[in-house]
């Protein structure tokens, strides 16, 4: 990694000096096809203009050599110019043009050209993958959103092979793919897919406006391909969004395209959209699954206008693309498909992401101060995706939706095809709301932190409100326009919503003047309908009434504001993890929204093993697997219900007969009706098998026959790993730490397996191995698998107050350690001291 980071200085150096007019691509792939092929050409030929002749620059090129480099004619000496990862330039003319031939790698990290070859039938494929700043290992350029240009591709593949890039195919010729000019794009965002690929056709048509749409997956998944949902999905949200952005989408075609070890869940390459290939689904998989992808889809599709039309001037404004995105696919699931409740899977998932970021040390604004590369790759993160979302939302509630989408209307025509920071789009905002967006922004978008809002309630005698307050927490102290409801427990055993009103909350202490002489409520909900950005709190009424009747909430996003609310408790130690257990035990069977059901069974499992005492693991574990036992046995059968719980019961399994049962299922001795035991489901029972020592090497081996593909493969590495053995969990740590020989999939698999909560004592040695080796995996691997290494392999599972200690030393030792790798320390130690202070309090609730 050392000599690859870019900082803003030098892009705002770069940026003042130079202007792009236009990109050349040619790459030479036909060495993918051959075995042991490292490298592929790439010949880029770059004009730009400088505003001083005579400067000097840098391009950015990262490769293991470099054959020629022309300067408007001059010869330069590669050894002398190029030193890995730039290319130096001197003597600029007022316009120039450069002439770059190298030998590029082929990744298998997900990082810049990723090759792949399946398992199954032995094919290959391609895809490309840049960003922040990967286009430099696929060709020579100017890596920064900034320095846009339009880009034309030539690419030379193997017979047979099928290739595309952002631009309209133009032709085909004897292996050589010609592709059209684009629209002025930044780097980052340009994009070849090359190989065999599966590739369904549609047409997406809207008066004058006619746009080929396409999908693909490799050939070996096509049975699985769903390509009719994933296209209409598709319509729905070019509909959507021509109806609310009043500008035609600007990119001529509309290619997806689901690949291989793909390290993100997806890419707004304009034109040529990529996934990660786990959207195409190979087993039965619930509603929510369905739910995420079509959420992805849309995510990806609001990018064409906030992002590659216009694009942030640095990483700094990365949310001008990212809340927005997360914002408006979340707008678009509700509003323009079948998934009507997208809005509970936001507050619900999305969010909770969004509150553990923002309690790390490493917060940060929204709108970030972004050094280097190194800075924007780490923040791709729960504040920018999801509290910049969350704030959205509350902008539109505070600014209203009219004001809000002409703003984005507005922007979209004043800056296509440009860059744009801050102040851009809330000049906009207040040209359309009225409203002075400078103290919005400063106190929303420009500090860091999340409130916590808790009711305080006074009643008279009568039984009547007297007062109804809101109490902030926090700084700074903000204004949330908030829904305040009202719940009674009524004769029916439900807990129905009586009265709501819409509130302004500012300082540490505002009266909701509207609810006084309401009866006394049972439940007070500080933010119903999950209006603002903020943690709830309760009333001691509030809780007891959630420990008894949490279930019995008719509402479903008040359910899921509820079971978020408990989970901040429980998360900052002032609900015993235990008592969380319980909640989920006595009431998630009642949950009828199956992503909501999902991330129970998520939350419990981490709250068995990282925040409940650690004498009340075992009880506790006992407890969850019999609860998803008996709710397995009772869900209706074939039902997504029934598939999630039976995945939590596996996950959950350890005692003997339980594990029996779970052998029993797989060799078809027990059945549980209407549970349909699919390859994916066989993995998902042979994992806790292996991990508690009742599956061999055999048994694992006899799985990948039964399904010897790109995922049977990633599940058996996965499967390997966890078997409780010293030898294994040694191997497991070589294969990952000290050699570089897995790809990205397959170390991210391998550190799944690795930890299992079940190991503790097998893993406590890792805890020192683990810092010994921190700086040598940061200095040696690339970011995404430096990060993997680093992130997973953290002894969290020795939550102890000397790996607390043990981290501490390390940060306080290693000040000069890489500023991206403490941070990811940091939050890892974050966490530690979360789950220590959350043990505490369960060891004394």
């Amino acid at each position: 990694m050392p000599g690859e980071n870019l900082t803003r200085d030098e892009a705002r150096e770069r940026a003042a000096l130079i202007a792009v007019d236009g990109y050349e691509v040619s790459l030479d792939l036909r060495s993918a096809a051959q075995p042991r092929q490292d490298t592929f050409r790439s010949v880029t030929t770059i004009r730009f203009r400088c505003a001083r002749p005579g400067a000097a620059t840098f391009v950015d090129l990262v490769a293991p050599s470099v054959s020629s480099v022309r300067l408007n004619g001059r010869e330069l000496d590669p050894s002398v110019v190029f030193d890995g990862t730039r290319i130096a330039l001197d003597g600029l003319a007022e316009t120039n043009e450069l002439v770059v031939d190298a030998a590029c790698a082929y990744s298998r990290t997900g990082e810049g050209l990723h090759r792949f070859v399946d398992p199954e039938d032995g094919e290959v494929y391609l895809y490309t993958q840049y960003e922040p700043a990967d286009a430099r290992r696929v060709f020579a350029n100017f890596e920064q959103p900034d320095l846009k240009a339009r880009f034309r591709f030539t690419v030379t593949a193997p017979e047979g092979w099928t290739v595309w890039s952002n631009g309209a195919r133009q032709s085909h010729d004897g292996g050589v793919w010609r592709f059209a000019q684009t629209a002025p794009i930044s780097t980052y965002i340009t994009c070849v897919v090359a190989g065999p690929y599966h590739y369904v056709t549609d047409t997406y048509r809207r008066g004058d406006l006619e746009i080929p749409l396409g999908a693909m997956c490799r050939r070996s998944l096509a049975k699985h391909f769903d390509a009719d949902d994933i296209f209409t999905v598709t319509r729905q949200g070019l509909d959507f969004f021509h109806d609310h952005f009043d500008y035609p989408y600007p990119f001529g075609k509309y290619d997806q395209a689901f690949v291989p070890e793909y390290n993100i869940g997806a890419m707004e390459n304009p034109g040529l959209v990529t996934f990660r290939e786990e959207f195409v689904f190979r087993g039965k998989v619930t509603q929510a699954s369905y739910e995420s992808r079509a959420n992805v889809i849309l995510h990806e599709m609001a990018h064409m206008w906030f992002g590659d039309l216009v694009t942030m001037e640095w990483w700094d404004d990365l949310w001008l693309k990212e809340s927005f995105a997360d914002f408006m696919g979340a707008f678009s699931l509700v509003e323009a498909t079948r998934f009507g409740n997208g809005w509970i899977t936001f507050a619900n998932r999305r969010k909770a992401w969004a509150y553990r970021a923002d309690q790390l040390p490493s917060t940060h604004p929204i709108t970030a101060d972004i050094h280097d590369l190194e800075d924007a790759k780490l923040n791709f993160d729960g504040i920018t995706y999801s509290k910049g979302a969350s704030v959205l939302k509350q902008l539109v509630a505070y600014v209203g939706q009219d004001a809000f989408l002409e703003g984005a209307r507005r922007y979209f025509k004043r800056h296509a095809f440009g860059n744009t920071r801050l102040a851009d789009l809330l000049s906009v905002l207040e040209e359309t709301s009225g409203r002075d967006m400078a103290e919005w922004s400063r106190v929303w978008l420009q500090t860091a932190g999340v409130n916590s809002l808790t009711p305080q309630v006074i009643c008279g005698t009568d039984g009547r409100v007297e007062e109804l307050a809101v109490l902030q927490e926090g700084a700074p102290l903000r204004p949330h326009r908030v829904a305040v409801g009202l719940y009674r427990c009524g004769a029916d055993g439900s807990l129905r919503r009586y009265a709501r009103v819409e509130a302004d909350v500012s300082g540490e202490r505002t009266v909701v003047g509207e609810l006084a002489g309401a009866e006394r409520p049972d439940l007070v909900l500080v933010n119903d309908d999950d209006l603002t950005y903020c943690k709830s709190r309760f009333d001691e009424r509030s809780l007891d009434t959630l420990r008894g009747h949490l279930g019995d909430l008719t509402d479903p996003m008040a359910r899921a504001l509820s079971w978020s609310a408990v989970w901040n408790l429980t998360r900052d130690g002032l609900l015993p993890a235990q008592d969380y257990v319980r909640l989920v035990l006595d009431f998630a069977g009642r949950e009828t929204d199956i992503g909501v059901l999902q991330m129970l069974h998520t939350w419990a499992q981490t709250a068995l093993d990282h925040y409940a005492a650690p004498a009340w693991r075992a009880e506790g574990g006992r407890a969850l697997a019999a609860g998803a036992l008996r709710e397995l046995r009772a869900a209706e059968p074939g039902s997504g219900h029934q598939l999630a719980w039976a995945r939590f019961f596996a996950a959950t399994a350890s005692a003997p007969d339980e594990l029996r049962l779970l052998r029993g299922l797989l060799d078809g001795t027990e059945v549980v009706e209407g549970l349909e035991v699919d390859q994916e489901l066989r993995w998902a029972f042979l994992l806790p098998l292996a991990a508690h020592g009742a599956a061999q090497e055999a048994d694992i081996a006899a799985e990948l026959a039964r399904d010897n593909t790109a995922s049977g493969k990633r599940h058996q590495v996965r499967c390997l790993a966890a078997r409780p053995s010293a030898e294994v969990k040694a191997e497991a740590w070589r294969q990952v730490v000290e050699s570089d020989e897995l790809s990205n999939a397959f170390v991210e698999a391998v550190i799944s397996g690795f930890a299992q909560a079940n190991q503790r004592e097998l893993l406590a040695p890792y805890a020192a191995k683990y810092f010994g080796a921190l700086e040598r995996v940061w200095s040696e691997r690339s970011i995404e698998i430096g990060m993997a290494i680093v992130r997973g392999l953290y002894p969290i599972l020795q939550a102890t107050q000397q790996t607390a200690d043990t981290t501490a030393v390390w940060l306080t030792t290693h000040p000069n350690a890489a500023p991206a790798l403490r941070r990811l320390i940091q939050e890892s130690h974050s966490d530690l001291t979360r789950a220590l202070h959350a043990q505490e309090t369960s060891s004394r609730g």
